[in-house]
């Protein structure tokens, strides 16, 4: 089976895991070295969570299911904070101290960048997506974009330190983004970028409500959220996802290196010594160069169902993992993709019965892959998407309290 070359995605998002009913709070007080800071903005990563500082600097969070928590505190002026809590049976107490920036907001220069702007529309393809949800989506504040381009390794590197604001009329969210780092390799074609979202509902009328409530639906059905949630309460098949597998294997069809090196090392050593030379097809060094450059091995389609029973691994209460080899072939059979996807270099080659199926493939980096209940995978280079998943970006993301309903 041959594959074109895929643009592979992945990003970071907060772990929230809901364990039982309890619920449990997170307090604090926000100040610098000097004194408390009143008026700082304290939110949970990846949801619609966010509370402010009062006079006293002191803050509150109520109502959290015990689980893992980003809290991000931003103030102008000031360094983000970011902090990973872990809620399990009672209340947190936080003593957050914010670093001034280095460089006050009067200082700042920004040094002209002819390219800057060609980067800038390369990062909101590749990062917010080509999809139709991602057209409806807006940057309001590219200037706390930070671009640098590294000629010799070719690589493109963003980040921001303070939160880049995206408003999605698709969905009905500004989100806002503190980007930690976005990377891509023009050689490779892959994409990193990891940071910590929130959101923000946008105001508009009981019909526009209802549209955004039945775009998120579809957001949220078939996407790999909603794959890892249902692997963590094994319902992945009741719910529409077929998992196989990509197999590597060998490539009959390719000699082996040593007779090909040795033919084109014994073809450019009569070069030299001999000024005309006739050979036929089988000893020409085109034929040998071609052979050279063939694939040592090819990716084949298994049928056979994954069991996930061997697939997922309970590591606790909270948090199971994936284990795996080769690649997982995935295809979600209640949707089918969007037109726009196929004019890409997502697209994917599948069987003819997958044909109206999401199809998606995961690669394994790390020896496993963590993840939660909520569907969130914990880290962001454990793994690599291609196909479908890699088409959907920022532009469908969803917080994590996210749960499709029924619309009218």
């Amino acid at each position: 089976m041959n594959f074109k070359r895929f643009i592979v995605l992945l990003f970071i998002q907060i772990n929230v895991v809901a364990m039982a009913q309890n619920s449990f709070t997170i307090s604090g007080i926000v100040k610098d070295k000097r004194e408390s800071l009143p008026g700082a903005g304290i939110y949970i990563g990846n949801t619609k969570i966010s509370t402010m500082s009062n006079n006293e600097g002191k803050f509150m969070l109520p109502n959290l299911s015990p689980g893992n928590y980003d809290v991000i505190v931003k103030m102008i002026g000031y360094k983000p904070f970011v902090q990973n809590v872990e809620v399990l049976n009672k209340n947190i107490q936080m003593n957050i101290v914010l670093e001034e920036s280095e460089i006050s907001l009067k200082e700042v220069v920004i040094k002209p960048d002819p390219n800057r702007l060609a980067y800038l529309r390369l990062f909101y393809e590749l990062f917010l997506g080509q999809s139709p949800n991602a057209k409806q989506c807006k940057v309001l504040n590219s200037e706390v974009l930070q671009v640098d381009y590294n000629q010799k390794d070719r690589v493109l590197s963003l980040k921001s330190d303070d939160f880049l604001i995206i408003e999605n009329k698709a969905l009905g969210y500004r989100l806002k983004y503190l980007l930690q780092y976005f990377e891509y390799d023009y050689r490779t074609q892959i994409i990193f970028y990891a940071g910590y979202p929130y959101f923000e509902e946008l105001q508009g009328s009981k019909s526009k409500h209802r549209k955004w409530q039945k775009m998120r639906n579809e957001a949220y059905y078939g996407s790999y959220v909603h794959f890892f949630k249902s692997l963590a309460k094994g319902t992945a098949q009741q719910e529409g996802f077929i998992i196989n597998k990509l197999i590597t294997i060998p490539n009959k069809n390719r000699l082996p290196d040593s007779l090909i090196n040795a033919k084109i090392k014994q073809i450019t050593n009569n070069m030299r010594s001999i000024n005309v030379l006739t050979f036929t097809k089988s000893d020409s060094l085109a034929f040998w160069s071609k052979e050279r450059s063939k694939p040592k091995t090819i990716s084949m389609l298994s049928r056979a169902q994954v069991n996930t029973d061997t697939l997922v691994k309970t590591y606790n209460t909270e948090v199971k993992y994936l284990n795996f080899s080769d690649e997982l072939y995935i295809a979600y059979t209640k949707a089918q993709e969007d037109r726009e996807y196929a004019n890409l270099n997502f697209s994917m080659s599948k069987p003819m019965d997958y044909a109206n199926y999401q199809v998606s493939v995961v690669q394994k980096l790390s020896p496993h892959i963590f993840f939660f209940n909520n569907g969130n995978v914990a880290d962001p280079r454990s793994m690599l998407f291609k196909g479908y998943w890699s088409y959907k970006k920022i532009a469908e993301l969803l917080p994590l309290e996210f749960e499709p309903t029924v619309t009218n």
